[in-house]
């Protein structure tokens, strides 16, 4: 299996984070424009319903993931400034080898998070 896959879980609250809006951005080789590829929302395990990019899709380059964290902590009621210390929280990444998955899981509270490159 190739692709691009994220999930992401909420540390406050020992939950997947659903409904946690995402956006996938790439550079087109030397430019330094972002190009939007896709947008989604994550389930109820916190994941996606399809991957971000298939595995037909997948191309070398750099993405950039842009997770909508401060909508989804607002929604849980939680006490946090306006505006919240995190709010969107982008991830960039490079892509080289174009025949293994690729899986960008992002754990978060409302004060700190972690990325890693995930099985």
């Amino acid at each position: 299996m190739t692709g691009l896959t994220t999930h992401i879980l909420d540390l406050t609250h020992g939950l997947p984070a659903s409904n946690v809006p995402i956006e996938l951005y790439s550079q087109d080789g030397n430019s330094t424009e972002w190009i939007l590829l896709k947008t989604d929302v994550t389930n109820d395990d916190g994941r996606l319903d399809s991957p971000l990019v298939s595995e037909k899709e997948i191309k070398a380059g750099c993405y950039e993931l842009v997770f909508h964290i401060g909508t989804y902590f607002r929604s849980k009621n939680i006490d946090l400034p306006d505006p919240p210390f995190l709010d969107k929280i982008p991830v960039r990444f490079n892509i080289v080898d174009t025949t293994v998955h690729y899986h960008v899981p992002l754990l978060v509270s409302p004060w700190g998070y972690q990325v890693y490159r995930g099985s």
